[in-house]
């Protein structure tokens, strides 16, 4: 296992950003250029802009890298993450296809097996699953069924997780398919900064990677300086798959990826506030493979573990890192782990998801009742 990444104030998403649902026509809607002055410290950029910036420096360093998808290019994408890229590097290497999901990851896989690096959008995240043959039973498995011969460096990008006042098949959390499925990386950024590097990154691994983008998070801001990979082999992707302690603590740790890691931070500020606890806070950030040092590290001191995020709880993440921490942390553990996740129902119309999604709340009630073993 790897070593904990520690995250920096500066690289903490602040929670101002606009969530109103309407759609993200203006997340990536910041200036193009750095937004580090010489007199002073970096501006505040979207989590959406990030990606932008960081799928522009990946094209830019490689040519062998095309972004493919429904509306990509023209519109810049349903959440205008690809914005300006048409323009900048051209249709053949931003393309705009066919409402076909199955059609765009197929393709991109014999791209991949012509030395190409296909970056693949899918619009949401429940508009994969007409993709789902392609991408578990020829994405996955090609590398393992060649030998080695073939390798796949597919990234598929899915805005996933509720929050945005969608229905069904635009606000769901499908990580866990792809985390049982052998010969998938599963990636999820939850701040600008893990966003802009991960997705270069992600582009640069030779296997297939799942990127998960918490859509909720889009519009939301914190300081960075956008940063290109000098390293182009295949050590830069170091570091894609390693948890990060956001916020440190030593009387229960707090567990999320994605969207739930603002939630958990702000369990943690109101929990101090309120109850003078102290919660340590830690971003998975990989999801296959799971980079549990950190957290067993965490769970040694604290003694108190509670895993957060959007997707049902049964056969889920939350489960895996519950039993592995029990299996390895168990004479360690004051209480049982716990869980605060979306509950085992489809995704339920917007008016109802305030009551689906984990809120500080039901954190904080699995935090009291961890204290009350």
């Amino acid at each position: 296992m790897t070593g904990a990444m520690i995250v920096t104030d500066e690289q903490r998403t602040d929670g101002s950003g606009s969530t109103d649902g309407s759609g993200a026509a203006d997340a990536a809607s910041v200036p193009a250029t750095s937004p580090a002055t010489a007199s002073g410290p970096p501006a505040p950029i979207t989590l959406a802009k990030a990606l932008n910036l960081g799928l522009h420096a990946a094209m830019a360093a490689d040519p062998k890298v095309i972004v493919m998808g429904e509306d990509v290019g023209t519109l810049g994408g349903v959440f205008r993450v690809t914005d300006g890229l048409q323009r900048e590097f051209g249709e053949a290497r931003v393309i705009d296809t066919p409402l076909a999901e199955s059609a765009i990851v197929g393709t991109a896989i014999g791209l991949a097996m012509r030395g190409y690096r296909p970056v693949c959008e899918i619009q949401f995240d429940g508009f994969v699953y007409p993709a789902f043959d392609q991408i578990v039973s020829q994405l996955a498995k090609l590398h393992y069924r060649s030998a080695g011969r073939i390798r796949l460096p597919v990234t598929i990008r899915i805005p996933f997780g509720g929050g945005i006042g969608a229905v069904e098949h635009h606000s769901e959390s499908p990580e866990a398919y792809f985390c049982h499925t052998a010969g998938l990386k599963v990636v999820a950024c939850s701040n600008p900064a893990d966003a802009h590097q991960m997705i270069q990154q992600a582009i640069r691994s030779d296997d297939p990677v799942i990127f998960l983008e918490p859509k909720r998070r889009y519009w939301e801001k914190s300081p960075m300086v956008p940063q290109p990979l000098t390293d182009l082999s295949a050590t830069a992707t170091e570091g894609l798959h390693r948890s990060a302690v956001v916020r440190a603590g030593r009387d229960a740790t707090l567990v999320g990826y994605g969207p739930t890691v603002r939630t958990c931070l702000d369990a943690a500020e109101v929990s101090a506030a309120d109850d003078g606890r102290s919660l340590e806070v830690i971003d998975l950030r990989s999801l296959s493979p799971l980079d549990l040092g950190p957290v067993l590290d965490s769970v040694r001191r604290t003694g108190r573990l509670v895993v957060v995020h959007e997707a049902p709880s049964n056969v889920s993440v939350s489960a895996e890192v519950a039993a592995r921490v029990t299996e390895e942390a168990f004479y360690s553990l004051e209480a049982p782990v716990l869980r605060v996740t979306g509950f085992d129902t489809p995704y339920p119309p917007a008016r109802l998801e305030d009551h689906y999604l984990p809120d500080v709340d039901r954190i904080l009630d699995a935090v009291d009742r961890a204290f009350d073993f």
